[in-house]
Parts: structure tokens; sequence; C-alpha cells
């Protein structure tokens, strides 16, 4: 006899009830009735004082103006300098206050960035929140056993596979590099064509060379169903680092962002300063650095075309002093990322920066505090794109597929954060107490509105346990890496969806050098 046929039918019952509960839980839920979702307004956290940022736009004129940027491409210089910037003697660009308040004017206030499914696309503005993916990892974590190995192209297309259907990871951006691929130009090629394939979400990616760029225009075309259509919902965005702080310009990286707004493909300025290394120790003074490399980005971007798509990417990173590596955990990380976010609103642009970054290397309880905290808190600053949300470890060295699916469940209670709590006639509930406690049951378990509430306000995770200790004992105390590795493994045993169709791939295999089976 097994154990499931000695136990009493009341346990068995109660047990298929859960189940049913759970099953209810698990099912896709109308977008009228969801509790939360991308775009959600947040801007309630405020790190910095209303008043600390106009000291801090001032410090960012002051440092543009006197220090300026070096090393700028000559194709920058001739645009940057016809829009009103200096060049020096020195070969550094200096900006007076006019030709930033020029830029900031013709930078649009809000921003699409478009998915192939527009169910999917995002909306930026003001202090609407979308969290996602990002970063350069070299390596895949394993979850389960704790081993790190090369990342591979088939693993760039199974995360995009993932993505896809998390509903709180709302784009994908390139997390990991193809190591299997040594030639610049088929890693670029193929990192676009395995994200593209994976999902139909909004994918950013970055370029080696601005040739590159120029050469997978046609393969993006391709996917579109033409220029035309391409131009009209650039599904694409270009993740950019035009500079390589403390304020020089990245010349190839200028020129692969010139080369991106020549296609029509939206333009993430990214400024990636180290506290204490590249940028100054101070958190108020790598939040100024950061600021001012993106002004001169943004006069960049408007020279060469003006009003041309953009996303304000202040990402300054935090130093372990001790050692001085990279603290993508921290407190004062979280602290940073949110100060940014405040920033963009005080500019009135779309903006993005990184959370998300667990220093640990596995997906353990330290990266759950170090995930939880900058996420929430990002969320909760209203910075309408936040990278690095999910997956990453080790301070960006490593992504995890099992820590990327957790992550879902630690974004729903995030954003259920960023929603905050609303109050009216309805939310103070007089009627539902007095229902209740005048010749009521005494209890609001069952009652309409409790049902009523329970979809729409309330977030239920997909795999954290909130049974009892006897009922986890009961279902073998599951492990919850062991359950997300049996999700991954659940998802990427499905069929490929065939987001690109076969003869749009026959065309692009003819054309690229494409490595992805």
């Amino acid at each position: 006899m097994t154990d499931t046929e000695t136990k009493p039918r009341r346990s068995a019952g109660r047990s298929g009830g859960r189940a049913a509960r759970h099953a209810m839980r698990a099912a896709a839920l109308a977008d009228d009735v969801k509790p939360i979702w991308p775009g959600m307004p947040g801007g309630t956290y405020k790190p910095l004082k209303d008043s600390d940022l106009p000291k801090i736009h001032a410090a960012a004129l002051r440092v543009l103006d006197e220090i300026g940027l070096a090393d700028a491409p000559p194709s920058g210089i001739k645009a940057m300098t016809a829009a009103g910037a200096r060049l020096g003697k020195d070969g550094r660009l200096r900006f007076p206050a006019k030709v930033i308040e020029a830029a900031l004017a013709m930078t649009s206030p809000t921003l699409t960035l478009y998915a192939r499914d527009p169910a999917h696309d995002l909306h930026l503005g003001g202090t609407k929140v979308h969290y996602g993916t990002a970063g350069a990892a070299v390596h895949l974590v394993d979850g389960r056993t704790g081993a790190y190995r090369d990342s591979t192209v088939q693993d760039l297309y199974d995360a995009a596979r993932i993505v896809d259907t998390l509903d709180n990871v709302h784009f994908l951006q390139r997390p990991m590099v193809c190591r299997d691929i040594t030639d610049n130009y088929a890693l670029d090629i193929n990192t676009i064509y395995a994200c593209v394939r994976g999902t139909c979400k909004h994918i950013g990616a970055s370029y080696v060379h601005a040739d590159h760029v120029r050469k997978s225009a046609q393969m993006l075309h391709l996917i579109a169903g033409g220029e035309a259509e391409w131009r009209a919902r650039p599904f694409v965005s270009q993740s950019n680092c035009f500079v390589v702080p403390p304020m020089k310009f990245a010349t190839e990286s200028c020129e692969a962002m010139e080369a991106a707004i020549e296609i029509g493909m939206p333009v993430l300025l990214l400024s990636a300063g180290q506290a204490g290394a590249t940028a100054p120790v101070t958190i108020a003074g790598a939040v100024v650095q950061g600021v001012a490399e993106c002004l001169a980005g943004l006069v960049y971007v408007n020279a060469v075309k003006p009003g041309h798509p953009v996303i304000f990417g202040t990402w300054p990173f935090v130093s372990d002093l001790r050692t001085g590596a990279m603290s993508g955990g921290s407190g004062e990380q979280a602290l940073l990322t949110a100060a940014c976010a405040q920033m963009h609103h005080f500019y009135g642009i779309p903006g993005g920066a990184a959370a998300g970054i667990a220093d640990s290397k596995l997906p353990d309880m330290q990266a759950g505090w170090e995930q939880a905290i900058s996420n929430t808190m990002a969320g909760l600053a209203g910075l309408n794109m936040v990278y690095e949300a999910v997956g990453m470890h080790a301070s960006l060295l490593g992504f995890c597929f099992e820590s990327l699916i957790l992550g879902d469940d630690l974004l729903g209670q995030a954003q259920r954060c960023v929603r905050g709590i609303e109050v009216d006639e309805s939310t103070l509930a007089f009627e539902a107490m007095s229902n209740v406690c005048l010749g009521g049951p005494g209890h609001y378990l069952g009652t309409d509105e409790t049902l009523h509430r329970m979809e729409r306000d309330y977030v239920y995770p997909r795999l954290a346990d909130r049974s009892s200790p006897n009922q986890f004992a009961e279902k073998g105390s599951p492990n919850l890496v062991e359950q997300a590795a049996l999700r991954k493994e659940d998802i990427l045993s499905q069929p490929d969806k065939g987001l690109i169709p076969a003869q749009v791939d026959a065309q692009i295999r003819a054309a690229y050098p494409i490595a992805l089976p």
C-alpha cells in the first residue's frame, strides 16, 4: 500500500483543494484583472531632496563647461562643434550650458520601445517602470551545481526563450556574451539573431563596430517585413557605452552610435563609471559624473539627428573599497540607481539604470536580498528602464537561468510595492466591515469583496512556497532552485515558436554566418 493510499480522505481532500487553488493562481489573468502590469508609475521614493537636484545639475554643467570630454571621433567633433561645443587645444570638447539646454529641449519626454508583438511595447516617460535583463556576463552559472562555464550562443537563445514566457520581465537586453564565437562580426550578428529568434519582446544589444550595425540592418528589415516597417517600429535598441569614464568618449562605440542613428535604431546612452575607481567615490559625485557624461551624449545624438529616440542611461556602479572590486548588490548601489531615476525625472526625459545585480555567485539568500533591495528601490524611485534586474551574479560575470526564473517572482513582489496603496471609498472598506461585523459571519473569508480583490490586489508567486511546515513536508520539502530548474527544463522543452518564419530564416542564413542550429 502506497503512502498516498494510507492518507485519510480528509487530508487528501484538503490537498486536492490546495492543488485546485494553486492551479487557479497559475492560470493567466485577463489584462483588466492583473494586479501589476508593465509601466506602473513609481516615484514615491526619493533619496535626494528636491533641493539637491538643481545642485547636481549645476555641478554637471560646470564639469561639462570646464573639464569637458576627450577622444571624440572626428565625425563627433564636427557634429558637436556645429551644435556649439568648443574644441580646446587639449583636444577636449567643452559644452556651454546653452548647448546642453538646447539638447534637452530636443529630447522627447516620452519614448516607445517597440516589440514585434505590440502587446509588449514599452511606453517610457514620467515615472513608468519596466524591468528587464542586461549585461555582458561571460559565464553561465548552473543553479543546481554552482558550476561556472563559458556562455554560448545557445545559452543566449535559451535566455531569450525563457524571458519570452516571464510576465514580470518586460524586455530582453543581451545578458551574456557568446564566448563560442570569436569573430567580432559573427558575434554581433549572432547576438541579434539569437535574441530575436527567442522572444517577441523588445530587445537591446550592443555592437563592436559601426559596419556591423549597418550590415545587420538588412536582417532587421527582413524580420520586420521591410525597411519601412522596421523604421516605423524598430524592435531592437542599441546599448551604447559611448564614454570611457572618467570623461572620455569611446571612439568606436561613438561611431556605432552614429550608425544606429542612421538606420533608425533607438540608442541607450550608457555611462558606467565605478565609484572610487572610474568615478568619484562619493555617491553624489558619481551621480554628477554620470549625468554630465550622458548630457554630453544627448548633445552628440541631437547634433547628428535632432530628436532621435534616446534613453538617458546613467549607470554608475559601486566599488567595495576594501578590494576595489565592483559591488552591484550593495545598498550604495541601490541608492545610486534611485538617485539617477530622480535626475531623469528632473530633466523630464526617459532614463534607465542598473539594479538587481547580485555579488553572490549563486541563487542563494545573499542573492535574494541583493536583488530585492535594489530592484524595489529602483521601482519605487520610478526608474523607466531597470536593466540587469534578474539573473546576474558575481557582479555581472555570471548569468543563471534558475535565478532568471526565480527573479520573475521577485519582480512581481517589487512591482506590487511600486503599485502602492489605493485609498478611496471602496478600499477604506466601511461597507465590508459593516456587513461582516453587524450580523455577518464575523470574518472576511469568502465574502464577495474578498473574492473580488484576491486576484486584482494581490500578487501570488509562482514558485515561492507559502505553505505551512506540515504542508511543506507533505510535498517533499521542495528546493526552490530545483523547482526553478524544472521550470527551465519545461520551458526549453517546448517547440520553437517560429518567431522568425522559415522563409525569412533561410534568407538570413544565406546572407549571414548564423551559428545557432
